[in-house]
């Protein structure tokens, strides 16, 4: 089969691969219909997530329809369209049965490496390293789905791959992230970076019933969709100082919530901005947290703050003053997704959320290295790409 495979830092190549067998009585073989290329992809194409092997294949939001069934599999049948949560979970485990899905106990077989890194291991994850399990990923004309009697999610007729793709993913952690800031009615939500997790974490905020929601990014084609498709008001950071304009905005009293949708790689155009990037480029800090320190200085007194945004390591220059003073509330965490699959699907099916606006480009899976590198570098404003094998 063609597969997307990892070669390297920026060296994303289609290659011929074996094709994926049933290993367990839970698997499941899935041919795939439709693939995404997620934010958090780019932080192994750029090489800062370790452990990537040459020719591990990528992708961890993908859908298709069930081929080859593990004998113990009895919750789908071959020839059922299904979604495939990117967090692998066993649902028999203490935090499986207590809705905790990505911090499943059983699903890495490296957990002993991520304690090493971490303290205790979290879920293994489709194509992200062998930290998270060494899986391989979705990104790919078949995927092997582990314990498929509980991960494998069936799509009912009349809703296209377009509509329920990101029920994998960045649907479920954009409202998770919302979740997280404990809304109340007349809230003010601000949320750093409007990729596709952003836009969906504007949407689930007003779902939550926020008065107000403000974006901030710096790529105009990202400001705009926040705006059209989003309601929120929006700033760009390379033309504003933020934290002044948010006072402004709240009468003082700064962001009741802020939502951290960027993660490791965040930019900034200031002197700490340029601090981060030159130390991760020489591997002196693992991760940039550039736009989670401006949220947690922005927030307002007493607020929440939410991490959706991927990180791997260490932080520097965390504020950690201005967290403990303000009474900073924080949570954060991989999206426990099989929690939001069926409300998710319910909200898709009741017309209160179409999630393929997010989509900017569909390309032919053959031309995943052109749409890693135009996704990268917002190239072709391009937001969001879905690759079809």
């Amino acid at each position: 089969m063609k597969a997307v495979c990892w070669h390297g830092a920026t060296d994303v190549r289609v290659d011929t691969v074996p094709d994926p067998k049933i290993l367990n009585p839970r698997d499941a073989i899935v041919k795939i219909t439709s693939t995404a290329i997620c934010g958090s992809d780019l932080h192994l194409f750029n090489g800062y997530i370790p452990t990537m092997e040459k020719g591990d294949i990528l992708g961890h939001e993908f859908m298709g329809e069930v081929v080859e069934l593990g004998s113990a599999v009895n919750n789908v049948k071959v020839g059922d369209r299904v979604v495939v949560p990117f967090t692998i979970a066993c649902g028999n485990c203490y935090f499986c049965n207590t809705d905790l899905w990505s911090l499943c106990d059983n699903s890495n077989p490296n957990g002993w490496l991520a304690e090493k890194i971490m303290g205790h291991s979290p879920s293994g994850l489709f194509g992200y390293s062998h930290i998270f399990g060494g899986y391989a990923g979705g990104q790919a004309e078949y995927a092997r789905v582990p314990f498929a009697d509980v991960g494998l999610f069936k799509i009912p007729d009349g809703l296209t791959d377009d509509q329920v793709l990101f029920l994998t993913d960045i649907f479920p952690t954009g409202y998770m992230a919302a979740e997280n800031c404990h809304i109340k009615p007349g809230d003010i939500v601000a949320v750093w970076g409007c990729g596709p997790v952003g836009q969906f974490a504007i949407r689930s905020a007003f779902m939550f019933g926020a008065e107000r929601v403000i974006a901030i990014d710096r790529v105009p084609e990202r400001l705009q969709m926040a705006k059209e498709y989003g309601r929120a008001e929006v700033l760009n950071y390379e033309e504003v100082d933020v934290g002044e304009v948010l006072k402004e905005m709240t009468g003082g009293r700064g962001p009741d919530a802020v939502i951290d949708a960027v993660g490791l790689e965040a930019h900034g155009n200031d002197l700490m901005g340029l601090y981060d990037r030159v130390k991760q480029e020489l591997r002196l800090e693992p991760d940039r947290p550039t736009a989670l320190r401006n949220a947690i200085v922005a927030c307002g007194k007493g607020g929440h703050v939410s991490v959706a945004g991927a990180y791997g390591g260490f932080l520097d220059k965390f504020p950690m003053g201005a967290a403990m003073n303000k009474a900073l509330t924080f949570k954060m965490g991989q999206t426990h997704v099989h929690r939001y699959l069926r409300p998710l699907l319910e909200r898709i099916q009741n017309g209160e959320i179409d999630p393929s606006f997010i989509i900017t480009h569909r390309l032919p899976l053959e031309q995943a290295p052109h749409a890693y590198e135009i996704f990268k570098h917002k190239k072709d404003n391009c937001i969001k790409v879905v690759l079809k094998p």
